[in-house]
């Protein structure tokens, strides 16, 4: 050998020596995994008598609420929001094809819960449990199953979806069939108004607050809601209408959870917050007619077009709601209430408008368009309502053109239930403990600009609210988003709500 091969072998020859060592190190290893596994069973065993609850069951119970409170409801959200009416962005109204599709999805998700369902006849999708005690007065968890156009998916899905997942875990915890009163968790039909220009035609057939009028609503291609219900195999009838209402006394309380749709709760940099209460609402559609016209040989001195007087009104229904004190007589208070308090909830929306004939060479003859007020207080509410329509019709007057102002929607304040709010703050405590380990001093309480089903269902019984932050504040929008984990603590909220509630305390 030459010096390079003989060196080369001193290095080779130690090379056994290395295989054996590593080898006794592998076995001495593998026999020690071995001894822990052994032990953990041991004690897991001994546990199973003893009811004590191992590290190790912490992390698989755990892991099981990640599974379904998180990554499977954020996977449900997903598909909820491409089933859509449109190719490119999320419709999905009451009673379109759309909606049938969500109808089927989220029974099947319901029946996965455990819940008996059944859709009623204005298309709300019902699950249900009945526990120990049948007779007893039930919780109902919902929210809406339809969107505005060009929507984001967590509006009204995501408290669809939280509901269903904590009741799922329930049901794999073996605890369903233990709850103290029945719970039922709906999907309705109706909330945002969108097709028939009436809010909330789902929740309010079942509060009984939804008259039978109201099957006689159409919507922009003439279809009335009685029309659009026998197209999708419901009946359609004052007498189908009447059984969807529950009887009084049924209902326990009704909670719901939702996207903030605003930025409160991002810039306190908090996931969860409880409502309070919700603004009362009002819709209004506003008709100008005047003279329509050849664009070119009208002379302005001699038109009565009804786009410039619209123009007017909608500015000075702008002002109106920035500066209702330089509108309203009042001397400190006005008609019982305050002005003060009334600008700070007073917000009002110019959101829809159309033009006949709407071409760009004609005068048109007559324009529409929807108005939005909202407010704290009722009778404040009343009072812009008349103040404003007076001085739209002195407007109209004064431009010589005819002026008609119809109320399409009307839905008063609802202040949320003490003690069901207390509860929901608890619970979300509790969540947001468990989830980050260190919370704030207490859950925020916010007040609710936006409508929700929640307002018809007070008719029925006390509701509270949950609201789950939103990026953005943004909502009715594409652009709207709930982190998953935000997705998670919320529904870790209700499973929190449901399992101290109805499964240790008598309510």
């Amino acid at each position: 050998f030459t010096e390079t091969e003989r060196e080369s072998c001193r290095y080779t020859s130690s090379a056994p020596v290395i295989i054996v060592v590593v080898m006794v190190l592998n076995i001495f290893k593998a026999s020690m995994l071995l001894v822990f596994y052994l032990c953990s069973i041991t004690v897991t065993f001994a546990n199973s008598f003893t009811g004590v609850e191992t590290n190790d069951t912490n992390i698989i119970r755990s892991g099981l609420f990640l599974e379904i409170l998180k990554e499977e409801a954020v996977s449900r959200l997903q598909e909820l929001g491409k089933v859509s009416d449109a190719d490119n962005y999320l419709e999905r109204t009451f009673l379109s094809p759309a909606s049938g599709r969500a109808r089927a999805i989220i029974s099947s998700w319901m029946e996965d819960a455990g819940l008996r369902t059944w859709v009623d006849q204005l298309g709300n999708v019902h699950g249900r449990v009945e526990g120990i005690n049948a007779a007893s007065e039930a919780l109902i968890i919902g929210s809406h199953l339809d969107t505005v156009i060009d929507a984001g998916m967590f509006d009204g899905s995501l408290g669809i979806v939280c509901a269903v997942s904590a009741v799922k875990v329930l049901k794999i915890e073996g605890k369903l069939e233990n709850i103290r009163r029945p719970i039922e968790v709906i999907a309705f039909s109706d909330e945002e108004g969108v097709r028939f220009q009436t809010a909330f035609l789902g929740s309010a057939a079942l509060a009984g607050t939804l008259p039978v009028s109201a099957l006689l609503i159409s919507d922009k291609s003439g279809a009335t809601v009685q029309h659009a219900l026998k197209e999708n195999s419901f009946e359609g009838t004052e007498e189908s209408l009447l059984q969807v209402k529950y009887k009084e006394g049924s209902v326990w309380g009704y909670i719901e959870v939702h996207i903030e749709q605003g930025p409160v709760l991002e810039s306190l940099g908090l996931p969860l917050g409880v409502v309070n209460g919700i603004a009362g609402q009002t819709r209004l559609k506003v008709t100008v007619r005047g003279s329509q016209g050849h664009a070119g040989t009208v002379p302005m001195a001699m038109r009565k077009d009804p786009m410039a007087a619209a123009a007017e009104l909608i500015v000075l229904l702008e002002s109106f709601c920035k500066h209702p004190e330089d509108f309203l007589s009042y001397d400190g208070q006005c008609n019982g209430f305050s002005v003060e308090s009334l600008s700070k909830s007073l917000v009002c929306t110019v959101g829809e408008i159309s033009i006949w004939p709407g071409a760009s060479n004609v005068i048109p003859g007559q324009v529409t368009f929807s108005v939005d007020i909202r407010a704290m207080d009722d009778m404040a509410r009343e009072a812009i309502i008349y103040e404003l329509s007076k001085r739209m019709y002195e407007a109209c007057e004064r431009r010589s053109v005819h002026c008609v102002i119809e109320r399409k929607h009307n839905a008063e304040a609802v202040l949320c239930d003490n003690e069901l709010s207390s509860r929901l703050k608890s619970a979300s405590y509790s969540a947001l403990k468990r989830v980050a380990g260190e919370v704030p001093d207490d859950v925020p309480v916010l007040m609710s600009g936006a409508g929700h089903d929640a307002m018809p269902m007070s008719h029925l019984s006390k509701v509270g609210m949950l609201f789950v932050r939103c990026r953005g504040g943004i909502s009715h929008s594409p652009m709207e988003h709930v982190t998953d984990d935000d997705v998670w603590v919320a529904g870790l909220a209700i499973l929190e709500f449901l399992e101290t509630n109805l499964l240790e305390v008598e309510m």
